[in-house]
């Protein structure tokens, strides 16, 4: 069964946080809360938990995951950024979208499309923010349901009725009620909304 820790979600307390990056650093999978949903994710330059990710959700590796980034600059080193996508991301970051990109040379080539692209978040999380900061690069992000699923997965102790056998470590952030990312393409002038969810679209139209 996963680890299961609880962590105040407003102010994440350093010695669990170092838990976590602990986990992670040992090629672990883990699942903890952001800002739309409970998620699944690993480091991105760890190919096996990568991989070990794909299983649990049952998702082909051609189709890549994305990832998180904890700032702007961050997302600069793993993502062409164009000047559009700049000013867009400066005003409306950290928040709950997706935003594809082009990606760098740093991005693992598990982690891009056959387009070489890239979906990035900079989640309004102060847990997932202080791990990917400590962590120093990306976390994998993944939405911890099953298709197969039906019932909202709200809290930890729903994550880990459904994966508490496939993950190694569960964070308790305490509830959240799910509602995906809004699907951003920023790989031209024009912004195109891919998938509209949680966050006003109406500064990317």
């Amino acid at each position: 069964m996963a680890k299961h820790i609880e962590i105040n979600p407003y102010n994440p307390q350093p010695r669990l946080i170092g838990t976590v990056l602990d986990t992670l650093r040992k090629g672990g999978v883990i699942c903890y809360p952001t800002d739309t949903m409970y998620g699944i994710g690993c480091d991105i330059f760890n190919q096996k938990a990568v991989k070990r990710v794909h299983q649990v959700k049952k998702r082909p590796k051609q189709k890549p995951f994305s990832f998180m980034c904890s700032s702007l600059k961050n997302i600069s080193e793993y993502a062409h950024v164009g000047n559009t996508a700049y000013r867009l991301m400066r005003k409306h970051l950290p928040g709950p979208y997706t935003l594809v990109l082009p990606g760098s040379k740093l991005v693992p080539k598990i982690m891009l499309t056959k387009q070489k692209t890239v979906g990035i978040r900079v989640p309004d999380s102060p847990i997932c923010l202080a791990v990917i900061e400590e962590l120093g690069n990306p976390l994998l992000n993944t939405s911890a349901l099953r298709d197969d699923y039906d019932e909202p997965v709200i809290d930890a102790f729903d994550v880990e009725r459904l994966f508490g056998h496939e993950v190694d470590l569960i964070i308790d952030g305490g509830e959240v009620y799910p509602n995906p990312s809004t699907v951003i393409s920023l790989l031209s002038e024009q912004p195109e909304i891919l998938r509209e969810g949680k966050g006003d679209i109406a500064p990317f139209v």
